[in-house]
């Protein structure tokens, strides 16, 4: 699956914007899933988007959708991840994960087997 490494994360107030990125040095299989994930403290880790590698499919949860957008880079093997109008409850640790297939429950972090190391995200009010 390769090492998958996270950057952009960082310090905003509510209503800013950041980009996450999400590099892979593994080969990216066309019938392959990126996603990202967020864990606050105290918190369970939860699904926030996924992306089918070979046509670009792009999946949300309800409580980012129309605020955050997944894309990626085939030619450099790059996810990202654009949050804007943040709000502080989007604050946690932001994850990328690689998933083989495209089939499956997506926001199942079980369902990954390949994990960034994390990519602070704060959001004050």
């Amino acid at each position: 699956q390769g090492e998958l490494v996270e950057s952009g994360g960082g310090l905003v107030q509510a209503g800013g914007s950041l980009r996450l990125s999400c590099a892979s040095s593994g080969r990216s299989f066309v019938d392959t899933m990126m996603g990202w994930f967020r864990q606050a403290p105290g918190k369970e880790r939860e699904f926030v988007s996924a992306i089918t590698w070979a046509y670009g499919t792009t999946y949300y949860s309800d409580s980012v959708k129309g605020r955050f957008t997944m894309s990626r880079d085939t030619a450099s093997n790059t996810a990202y991840l654009q949050m804007s109008n943040l709000k502080p409850e989007d604050t946690a640790t932001y994850y990328c994960a690689k998933k083989a297939g495209t089939s499956g429950f997506y926001t199942r972090a079980r369902e990954y087997s390949a994990w960034g190391q994390g990519t602070r995200v704060t959001v004050s009010s």
